[in-house]
Order: structure tokens, then C-alpha cells, then sequence
């Protein structure tokens, strides 16, 4: 048995359990019978959040206990960062782009296939690669990671998109669940970048879930109030909770050296921090600092500091006024 049937074949009979005994039962009862294929794709992506969960309760919490950076003091921000996480990881946020974007996502790529400009299979290009599925899986991943940092560059660059981007910076007290804490909309800007691209290269369904489960992991684990680097070769293979916790430094990861109201900011990589090195956004400093926006914590001029909201609802309704220039 191959890697990947190891892999799938217990991962599908769980899913088709969870579906049989719980998700198609629901939706005969709320009468949406004729959604039970995309139900049954909707239950993968529950059991694969629910895996995460667990491994983050098992693993990243013991962790966090066992060396963090600082004490938490604000256990209700941190509540918050769970709630995030319940709607991200539970399939709610997926649903909700399911209903509002699936539609025009089947349009858009219709009318690009219709052109004549058919879904380029990347791993095409490389003879003899289809048949060496961990090779497309690692060829995949670095592509969608340079992807994902250049989508995370802009956040950080682009004034309207960092007027979103900030609530995720605005954490003080950053913990495994601080990587969901996310604007709604940034969110959907984010996932179409990168669904669209997916689609785009060829990225089959069952990696492109293993894909997004990885960087989903890797990302909690890189947020953890953790007290971890990986070591002077290792900090350059993968991103690290320290590496990572540089990027929300207060001062340090949003905005250029010495000129606090230019946005910009280092280490930008999502998993892999080659493409900070290479375009020279990389910064190995061992310290561990302070995480937050300037903003929240520094008077302007008149005495005031910005408010990003305490609770789920407060933090999206500020960065959408954020976003029009009313906060």
C-alpha cells in the first residue's frame, strides 16, 4: 500500500461514516436533499478540521504550557481567537463560499476554459512526475506557498488590504488559535487567490485538502505562545513560532525600518521562508517581541490610540470602517 492510500483510505471511511450518521441526516431534515455531493465534500473538510483541533489541543497546548513566551493575561481576546478558529476549521466559513462565491467561481473559470485557455496541469511539465504523487505533492506546495506569500506581502503593502490585514496583527496576547483571527472579507480575498490559482495549476482535490490542512497546522503551531526556533539550518527550511512572532512585532513586522508610517514589514513566508531570503524580506532575529499594531498602543498626535474591537462582531465592523477611512 502506498503512501497515500495509507492516508486516504481510513481519512474516506471516517468521512463516510460522519456523513452517513450525521451530516445527510441533517440535511434531509432542513429539506436540502439535492446538496448532499457537495455535503459529503463539505463533511471532508469538517473532519479534517476537527483532526486539526485535536492536534492542537493535544499537541500545540502542552507545548504552549511547556514553554511560552508569556504569561496569558487576556484570556478573553483569546476566547475570541477561538471562536475564529471553530468557524474556520468547522467548515462555517467554507460553507458561506460554497452559497456566495461557488457560482461565480464555476462562471469565471467556464469562460476561461471556453477561450481555450484549459486548466494547466503543472505537474504535467514534469515527465514521469504523475506517478510520484509525494514529487506533485511537494511541487504543489512550494508553487501555492510562493503564492501565499506574495498574497501575504500585500496584505502588508497594499493601504486598503492592510486596513483589513491589522485586525490579525492586533492580537497582544498571540496563542495556537491566533492564526484564524482574520477580517471575513481579507479572508474571502485570500481564499479566492488561492482556490483560483489551485484550480488554475491543476491541484487535485484530495492534495489540495492535505495542502490546506498542512499550512492550516503549521500556521497554529507558528502563532503558538512558544518559546521555539528550529535551529540555524532548520529556521531556513521552515517557518518557525519565532520566526513568525518577528512578523507580529509591534514596530517590527508592518511597516519599514526607521519609517513607522511606510507600510511593509518582514518575514512574510507562510511555510516557507525561502522566498523572504530570496527577495529580501528575511529577519533571523532571535529576540521575542512584544505583538501588536503601533497604532493600538502609541497616541497619534491627539491623544488617541485606535480601537480594533474586543468581541467577533466589534472587530468586523470596525475594519470594515477601517476600510473606508471612518476608524
Amino acid at each position: 500500500m502506498n503512501w497515500h492510500a495509507w492516508l486516504s483510505d481510513p481519512f474516506g471511511l471516517t468521512q463516510q461514516w460522519l456523513f452517513e450518521t450525521v451530516v445527510q441526516p441533517v440535511m434531509f431534515a432542513a429539506g436540502m436533499g439535492n446538496l448532499l455531493e457537495d455535503a459529503f465534500d463539505a463533511t471532508g473538510w469538517l473532519l479534517v478540521g476537527l483532526i486539526q483541533i485535536a492536534v492542537m489541543i493535544a499537541i500545540l497546548g502542552p507545548l504552549q504550557r511547556w514553554r511560552p513566551v508569556e504569561p496569558v493575561r487576556d484570556r478573553q481576546a483569546v476566547r475570541v481567537d477561538v471562536l475564529y478558529t471553530l468557524i474556520h476549521r468547522l467548515g462555517l466559513f467554507r460553507v458561506v463560499l460554497f452559497f456566495a462565491l461557488d457560482p461565480l467561481f464555476d462562471m469565471a473559470l467556464g469562460r476561461v476554459r471556453a477561450a481555450g485557455w484549459g486548466t494547466l496541469q503543472l505537474d504535467g511539465l514534469w515527465p514521469g512526475v504523475t506517478d510520484q504523487p509525494i514529487v506533485t505533492f511537494l511541487l504543489y506546495l512550494v508553487v501555492l506557498d510562493f503564492v501565499e506569500y506574495l498574497i501575504h506581502r500585500g496584505q502588508h503593502t497594499i493601504d486598503w488590504w492592510w486596513r483589513l490585514h491589522s485586525l490579525h496583527h492586533s492580537q497582544r496576547q498571540m496563542t495556537m488559535w491566533s492564526d484564524a483571527r482574520n477580517h471575513l472579507l481579507d479572508d474571502v480575498i485570500h481564499s479566492t487567490i488561492v482556490v483560483v490559482v489551485a484550480q488554475l495549476i491543476g491541484v487535485p482535490p484530495g492534495q489540495f485538502i492535505v495542502l490546506v490542512a498542512l499550512t492550516q497546522l503549521s500556521q497554529s503551531l507558528q502563532h503558538a505562545n512558544l518559546r521555539l526556533h528550529f535551529g540555524r539550518l532548520g529556521e531556513r527550511l521552515w517557518v518557525s513560532p519565532r520566526f513568525h512572532r518577528l512578523h507580529h512585532a509591534i514596530g517590527v513586522g508592518h511597516e519599514q525600518v526607521g519609517r513607522p508610517d511606510v507600510l511593509g514589514g518582514c518575514n512574510f513566508g507562510v511555510l516557507l521562508p525561502w522566498w523572504d531570503m530570496l527577495l529580501r524580506t528575511a529577519d533571523f532575529d532571535a529576540r521575542y517581541l512584544p505583538t501588536g499594531v503601533r497604532d493600538q498602543v502609541e497616541p497619534d498626535p491627539a491623544g488617541r490610540v485606535r480601537d480594533y474591537g474586543r468581541g467577533f462582531w466589534a472587530q468586523q465592523w470596525l475594519g470594515l470602517r477601517r476600510l473606508v477611512g471612518r476608524a
